[in-house]
């Protein structure tokens, strides 16, 4: 029986090397970690759980077509804010998602998964128009469509590990609580934990994967306060004076990332694919750090 190979973009990255591990730990298929620096000490560190890592630049379409060449499947994520990708102007995503599909029809790839977001412009009939990091992904999931490749579109929600990335989740000065600061946040929207990366497994439809709703002001509940040993309130923070950024939070805040989803979707459910509460995140995450 032949070898069933997955190859997964971002492979050194928050999604990508989630998904890398699921598929370590589900066993149907083989995955192919990609990485512009095979030699990067994250990538070294795949290459010791036994995982082929290979070289690919979404600017090097070659490289692409390399790096998916006898792949099944394909999990494709772009990263807006790398500084390489970054420069290249705001719509730049689009041009690196495309270079991906383009990719993965030329070597005939049988299934792809791509990491997409909701259009923030559409969405709000223009009212925000800078949230690029969101629009892009929603604008290459249209190619996407168009092209024909059977796949999968996956919609995560926040990444409940920005508490501690971006210092979301800070002791008050005099020590006896913490704050969950969120900029222009409204504590009383609704929001979405982060989401599973990618089932591939029996996957035969489009899809977006969002997880349980929440609301911020709820992580102040008891459980969170169980978890850090102190009491946690929410705090609607200062704008960063990012565009970018604002607008998302507002977008966010104001009809919420995804207003009309189903949570959990049941389509997921369907699969297999088995959710985490933000309970159980509080118990096994937050806990190690702050408590």
């Amino acid at each position: 029986m032949s070898t069933r190979i997955v190859t997964v973009f971002g492979a050194t990255g928050a999604q990508g090397s989630s998904v890398v591990k699921a598929l370590l730990a589900d066993g149907t298929f083989t995955p192919r970690a990609v990485t512009r620096d095979v030699n990067s000490e994250k990538a070294l560190k795949l290459k010791e759980l036994g995982v082929e890592v290979v070289q690919g630049d979404v600017w090097d379409v070659t490289s692409l077509k390399n790096a998916m060449n006898g792949a099944e499947a394909v999990f494709g994520v772009t990263a807006f804010w790398d500084q390489t990708n970054f420069r290249e102007g705001p719509t730049s995503e689009v041009v690196m998602g495309k270079n991906l599909i383009d990719a993965a029809i030329a070597v005939d790839v049988k299934f792809y998964v791509w990491s997409s977001l909701p259009h923030c412009a559409k969405a709000t009939n223009g009212k925000y128009r800078s949230v690029y990091h969101y629009d892009n992904k929603a604008d290459v999931e249209e190619y996407l469509r168009k092209s024909q490749l059977p796949h999968a579109n996956i919609h995560t929600g926040w990444f409940c590990e920005n508490t501690w990335n971006y210092n979301y989740l800070t002791l008050t000065s005099d020590s006896s609580s913490y704050e969950l600061t969120i900029p222009k946040y409204d504590p009383n929207s609704p929001n979405t934990s982060p989401g599973l990366n990618a089932t591939l497994a029996n996957a035969r439809s489009h899809f977006s994967n969002t997880t349980r709703t929440i609301r911020r002001r709820s992580w102040a509940r008891p459980f969170m306060h169980a978890a850090v040993g102190k009491p946690v309130r929410f705090v609607t923070g200062a704008a960063t004076g990012m565009a970018e950024m604002d607008e998302m939070y507002e977008y966010q805040s104001e009809p919420g990332a995804f207003p009309h989803a189903t949570i959990p979707d049941p389509r997921l459910e369907r699969l297999g694919v088995k959710f985490h509460s933000i309970k159980t995140f509080a118990e096994e995450a937050l806990k190690k750090r702050f408590a």
